[in-house]
């Protein structure tokens, strides 16, 4: 969910070798509902590109009246971006956005000056019990957009184009990559796709992004020589086009997944909770906004919002692989 629900992981303590220039274990938390792996921000790595949080939801198993409750929350200053793999979610927001996100669809929410929004699971589904599985990412904003008109935008599954080549299948989320363009407009240069490969196929990574990086989801993959399992962020070294091959498991499934990345930010970002920023300043002026009931509330689930935490701390400054001054 794009509340900030965990802290930072722990990573692991594999060392960078060869393509890669960091390997990031995620650490898992249980929030009961789900439990959600955060791949970014970690001690190692805190941004990749736009990217400065990178949550996997789930799988997880939603029984008979069983489902998420993601209360109004508030964003300053960044975007999120939701990708599902399997389940559903009922998105409202301040702008009066009401609407669900399917499998392969996106969702990306500009925060701008400042946004509430809720994530629920719909009555109906509800009343079926779901499984759900899915990426939560939030991006920073330039500079220049951080204080912008918060504005929605939804693109549905047969909107993003998929490229398919022996063995080879990625659904375009924002960027250009293997040929194809998506349709999704971003604030600064962001590349997302979601790529399976079957056993045995190799499928080349460009260098047009200033920094990427791959999380693994399924199967096991080879980069460099090297075994990467499910669930390991590898940051990529820039400025070199190499290879993944999905490697043979004995079962013939297939190996998925996310590459992502862009353009490096204007400089350094603060974070605190779910307040992202050029400025500490502004995270202060946002928190104290919440407190005092001044965002704007979401239509048709106003009578509920998430406290402000109780964690006083200062906002920790989060750089990616270009370090400010």
């Amino acid at each position: 969910m794009s509340w900030s629900p965990c802290p930072d992981p722990v990573p692991g303590d594999v060392e960078s070798v060869d393509a890669v220039e960091t390997l990031i274990v995620p650490r898992a938390v249980d929030l009961g509902e789900m439990e959600v792996r955060r791949a970014l921000p970690s001690v190692k790595r805190q941004m990749v590109g736009p990217f400065i949080f990178f949550d996997q939801m789930g799988p997880a198993e939603f029984l008979t009246d069983q489902g998420i409750d993601v209360r109004p929350h508030p964003h300053i200053n960044l975007a999120t971006l939701t990708y599902l793999f399997e389940g559903q979610i009922h998105h409202r927001d301040s702008l009066g956005t009401d609407l669900a996100i399917e499998p392969g669809a996106v969702n990306w929410m500009k925060a701008g000056r400042g946004i509430v929004h809720s994530e629920r699971t719909a009555p109906e589904r509800r009343a079926t019990g779901q499984r759900l599985f899915g990426i939560q990412t939030w991006m920073a904003l330039p500079e220049r957009d951080e204080e912008s008109d918060p504005a929605f935008m939804h693109h549905g599954k047969t909107d993003l184009p998929v490229v398919e080549a022996e063995g080879l299948s990625a659904r375009l989320i924002a960027g250009s990559a293997f040929g194809a363009t998506s349709p999704l407009v971003t604030a600064s240069d962001t590349l997302y796709a979601d790529v399976t490969l079957a056993p045995g196929t190799r499928a080349p990574i460009a260098a047009n992004a200033e920094e990427r990086a791959l999380y693994t989801l399924h199967g096991r993959i080879d980069v460099a020589g090297d075994t990467f399992e499910p669930g390991q962020l590898l940051v990529l070294r820039p400025g070199d086009e190499i290879t993944v091959t999905a490697l043979p498991d004995g079962t013939g499934d297939h190996a998925r997944f996310m590459l992502f990345g862009g353009a490096p930010m204007d400089g350094p970002r603060w974070i605190w909770w779910n307040f992202v920023s050029s400025r500490p300043e502004r995270i202060e002026q946002a928190r104290e906004e919440w407190r005092r009931g001044r965002f704007e509330t979401v239509p048709g689930d106003e009578e509920d919002f998430i406290p402000l935490p109780e964690d006083q701390t200062k906002a920790r400054r989060a750089e990616g692989g270009v370090h400010y001054p």
